[in-house]
């Protein structure tokens, strides 16, 4: 009554688990990937519509506004990471 025999053959163990879905803050390829795409997104709404960001630098416009400034300052570095993770990206196969 609940017991198994003990001579009965055991189902084989998964060898590899599943690998559970991660956030992307906790996935760091995934992090850089979502702040990179941030910060190009900041930039480009910023040169667009710049009544959009905060230039006080107060609030949620306000880290739009910071991220917009990181994209404007560096954006030779920003497109060439964005170029070395998406060929990084193509050549690993993505996310999966």
């Amino acid at each position: 009554h609940g017991h198994t025999n003990a001579n009965a053959p055991r189902r084989p163990r998964a060898r590899f688990r599943r690998r559970r879905a991660m956030s992307a803050l906790f996935d760091f390829k995934s992090f850089l990937v979502t702040l990179l795409l941030f910060i190009c997104t900041c930039t480009y709404v910023k040169m667009k519509a710049p009544q959009l960001m905060d230039s006080h630098r107060t609030g949620l416009r306000g880290l739009f506004w910071k991220a917009a400034r990181v994209g404007e300052r560096l954006s030779p570095w920003v497109a060439a990471s964005c170029l070395v993770m998406g060929a990084h990206m193509f050549w690993t196969g993505g996310g999966q």
